[in-house]
């Protein structure tokens, strides 16, 4: 298999196993902190053993070397945790991953801002359309009981975070940042436990906390590894895949219905970027 056939392979499994991600929330039955402990502590200590035995203790000390990229990649990594929790428990699944399909939109800016990398045509327009979708969403959320504004906001912060995540990774781009991530990780859950009771609510549901945290650590490395044989535009297309999955996921098990303004909100946002993905694709294409 050569290296695009690795990255397609590779990629996909990342996809597959943070598809379950939404629905493992849904299923788990605690506070919402305590379900984001969880998930951060396990998971965390996952990625921290694969990159002590793959990397070493060095690696985690050459990402800290980097300075405040550094500390603003870990900060915001592990704001998402929370972030991501809050978002499911108080708006539909679909609302949040449609909203976090338009992360490349956040990214974008931030690199213009803080990177100086220039926002084509094609990005604009994208914007554009991606803005649309993402108003009738929110449209949507204000006709319908099971979604909420406020969950969607907490969508929209995970996705500016995330976003900022990565163009803080960029800006350091000289060291991985990956033996960071169980720092951001772990470090999000010690600041969260003095205000939970991390055993209560629990028992009787290890198997789908430690279920979630796996599932949450093998993504991570897969979606970690694929961008080394594939590229970013490559990588952010397969990625839609979970705004696809996700929601049929949670309705094939729980019965979990969108809504009509989130399906079609949601479309025109995948639509949209796959649009801007397959064009940005032809152009790489046409330039080898």
């Amino acid at each position: 298999m050569d290296d695009y056939g690795k990255g397609i392979v590779i990629t996909a499994l990342g996809v597959l196993f943070v598809v379950p991600d939404s629905l493992y929330v849904r299923l788990i039955e605690a506070d919402d902190l305590v379900i984001a402990f969880w998930r951060l502590m396990i998971s965390g200590l996952l990625i921290l053993a694969g990159v002590l035995g793959l990397m070493g203790g060095s690696a985690i000390r050459r990402s800290l070397s980097t300075g405040m990229p550094g500390v603003v990649y870990v900060v915001l990594l592990g704001s998402t945790g929370p972030g991501f929790v809050l978002a499911i428990s108080q708006t539909s699944v679909a609302n949040v991953v449609f909203i976090f399909a338009s992360m490349p939109i956040f990214a974008a800016i931030f690199g213009l801002v803080f990177l100086g990398e220039p926002i084509s045509k094609r990005m604009i327009l994208t914007m554009i359309a991606v803005a649309a979708g993402l108003a009738i969403i929110a449209y949507g959320s204000s006709e319908s009981e099971l979604a909420s504004w406020k969950g969607d906001l907490w969508a929209v912060y995970v996705c500016i975070a995330y976003a900022g995540a990565l163009t803080a990774a960029r800006q350091a781009r000289h060291v991985s940042l990956v033996p960071a991530i169980p720092l951001a990780y772990i470090g999000s859950a010690v600041l969260i436990a003095p205000f939970i009771s991390p055993l209560a609510s629990v028992e009787g549901q290890w198997h789908l906390l430690l279920g979630h945290g796996a599932f949450i650590a093998i993504a991570t490395f897969f979606l970690t590894l694929g961008p080394r044989y594939l590229s970013s535009a490559e990588v952010s297309l397969m990625i839609l895949l979970e705004s696809v999955l996700a929601p049929i996921l949670v309705w094939l098990v729980i019965g979990e219905d969108p809504g009509r303004p989130s399906i079609v909100g949601g479309v025109i946002v995948i639509a949209a970027l796959v649009a801007s993905n397959v064009v940005a694709l032809r152009y790489r294409s046409g330039k080898n």
